[in-house]
């Protein structure tokens, strides 16, 4: 389908932030080949939510890394913001990461020599941001933690840090963020807060959001949600 918009045609798929076609991941060991993700397909548009569902073992965390460049597929497409990430070398695939995209981890992977304020910086300072101070410090107060700048994460507790992980994420603005089950080393109270955070700062700079759960109430807050299991996709709904 195309639409007419200041004088030129554009088609619908331009409005697509990721596309993914006929994916597959195949690992060989020997003469035995086991297939992690089986020819899976999906796109979505700028600005929407996108949940990836399934036990484990099931490929999405391995989905999450083929679309996110961390990982090279056996076959099939990522196009992200309109780039083929299978024509692109590890470098390049890099760049395209640094320049689009956020990432929010389970286990959130923050460097321990590091203040908050310092971890935060950090994305900021790759990009010679010469405002990164003043920014970090923005993003920590807007996460409720003003009060813990200095604070290194050994001082902070499990949702503290995954705060300090979500400020992270969100301060080049990133097109695209990909989160792998960000509330799974939380308890429930504090996981709560964590998602309602996330889908807060996702909406205010129009993000797109791309979360790998298991849990399903989680996954039911994204406009779309794919439901995988033996590396293929059993369900797409759209909330």
């Amino acid at each position: 389908m195309f639409l007419f918009k200041r004088d030129k045609f554009f088609s619908l798929k331009d409005m697509n932030i990721l596309s993914v076609e006929n994916l597959s991941k195949t690992y060989r060991s020997g003469n035995r080949e086991l297939t992690v993700l089986d020819q899976v397909s999906f796109e979505v548009e700028q600005g929407k939510t996108l949940s990836i569902v399934g036990p484990s073992g099931s490929g999405k965390t391995t989905l999450l890394g083929l679309c996110a460049g961390l990982d090279v597929a056996s076959s099939g497409s990522v196009r992200m913001d309109g780039k083929a990430l299978e024509n692109m070398n590890e470098d390049q695939r890099a760049g395209i990461r640094n320049q689009l995209v956020g990432f929010i981890f389970q286990n959130f992977q923050l460097l321990q020599t590091l203040t908050a304020l310092e971890n935060v910086m950090v994305p900021l300072e790759l990009k010679k941001r010469k405002d990164a101070k003043d920014k970090a410090k923005e993003l920590l107060v807007k996460v409720g933690l003003g009060d813990r700048l200095t604070h290194y994460p050994n001082q902070l507790s499990g949702g503290e840090q995954q705060r300090v992980s979500i400020a992270r994420a969100f301060a080049n603005e990133p097109k695209i963020l990909f989160a792998d089950e960000p509330t799974g080393n939380l308890d429930t109270e504090t996981g709560e807060m964590v998602e309602n955070l996330i889908f807060k700062l996702n909406k205010e700079q129009g993000t797109t959001l791309i979360l790998v759960t298991h849990d399903l109430e989680l996954a039911a807050k994204t406009h779309q949600s794919l439901h995988i299991k033996g590396g293929k996709i059993q369900e797409a709904t759209h909330g």
